[in-house]
């Protein structure tokens, strides 16, 4: 399904886009309507867990930091952040980061057929405040280091082959990675308040142990055009990388990022914004941007994690706000998807969906103690749109 449209005209304020199920006009109106359900419907009452969900929808507790998950010996890891999903026969593995430092690092939970937990244990140890990553086509996960010439480590979801360390894709802040089948290359974020966007081509596709790491080069402007340069010293000493090249466009605070359909998605927290390139046109643009929703009215704050559903819906996690995570779809509703109650001293991290689509799993990175030691891991599973 093609997705270059998001909430173009409620940004542009060139058309008029759904909102939360009815029309407006965004920056070009001097009254938008007020934030409506979304293709889900209403949120319901906050469930046993504090979760705020649309009929349908039931979630659980997957585990707790410093708590041993189900049955497993496992001990959950504190500040759990990004997190992906993968296949593992008729179950999945739902991999997550550790965003703290020192002893980052990321686990791993095994689910049966059913969903039932059959498994969890460390993929990644000695590391450095782990905050987002993105998985690859060839079923490895890359944990990023949110740390000053931090590194981007690839792991292995079963937790057999040991983490590599892959220095040729730079040292920088790095946040999310979003890996593009049809290029042949990863895009990388940058959370700085003048970051920048990359991208990593491997020599060869399916290795990360050597390649050429590229900056994206733009105009200062919230739209046009774009090319890729080479970033002359990936290893950031002693220029940082997003200073190395002349023209390198600024972003305030790369968060996530994801790909699908010749489309790259990323967030900047800085501004709160979701921006999108158009890899086929070669152009850039925001996505939506919340300071230009009239009146107070913007369902998503925070902007942090995003993922993609088999639907072709964006979820965008929040990095406070109302403690939500909002929907976008294809033909321009915003709306929240669900709201977690009671961890206002928090965030959403780790948004991911098994296989099959029919569940989301989700971090509350400090739950109720606002604490690195308090993040909870859930499940929801419903009616999903396929």
């Amino acid at each position: 399904m093609e997705r270059r449209s998001f909430l173009r005209g409620a940004v542009i304020g060139t058309s008029a886009a759904a909102f939360g199920g009815t029309l407006w006009q965004g920056a070009a109106s001097a009254a938008p309507a007020q934030p409506g359900p979304g293709p889900y419907g209403a949120l319901g009452a906050a469930d046993a867990n504090g979760i705020q969900l649309p009929a349908g929808f039931t979630s659980r507790v997957i585990a707790r930091s410093g708590q041993r998950v189900g049955s497993t010996s496992y001990t959950w890891h504190s500040a759990p952040d990004g997190g992906a999903c993968f296949a593992d026969g008729t179950g999945w593995i739902y991999v997550s980061n550790s965003e703290i430092n020192p002893s980052g690092g990321a686990g791993a939970v095994r689910f049966g057929s059913t969903g039932a937990i059959t498994g969890a244990y460390r993929i990644l140890s000695g590391t450095r405040t782990n905050c987002a990553g993105g998985r690859t086509p060839w079923n490895t996960w890359l944990s990023c280091e949110e740390v000053s010439l931090g590194y981007v480590y690839e792991t292995d979801p079963w937790g057999v082959n040991a983490a590599v360390r892959r220095d040729a894709m730079g040292r920088f802040k790095h946040e999310a990675a979003a890996a593009d089948p049809v290029r042949k290359v990863v895009y990388l974020t940058e959370d700085e308040t003048n970051g920048c966007l990359y991208r990593f081509i491997p020599a060869t596709w399916g290795d990360l142990s050597s390649g050429t790491l590229q900056v994206l080069v733009a105009g200062t402007a919230t739209s046009g055009s774009f090319s890729w340069a080479n970033v002359p010293d990936p290893d950031g000493s002693p220029t940082a990388t997003r200073s190395q090249v002349s023209g390198s466009k600024k972003f305030n605070g790369g968060e996530g990022c994801h790909y699908a359909n010749d489309t790259v998605w990323f967030t900047t927290k800085g501004d709160n914004r979701l921006w999108q390139l158009n890899l086929a046109a070669g152009t850039y643009e925001l996505a939506y941007d919340d300071s230009l929703v009239s009146g107070g009215s913007a369902p998503l704050t925070g902007v942090d994690n995003v993922t993609g559903s088999s639907g072709g819906d964006l979820f965008v996690a929040e990095d406070g706000g109302n403690m939500e995570i909002c929907l976008i779809t294809p033909d321009d509703t915003i709306a929240p998807f669900l709201r977690i109650n009671g961890q206002s001293g928090s965030e959403i991290t780790g948004p991911a969906f098994s296989p099959d689509g029919k569940r989301l799993y989700f971090s509350s990175q400090r739950g109720t103690s606002g604490s690195s030691s308090g993040g909870v891991t859930y499940e929801v599973t419903g009616p999903f749109r396929a």
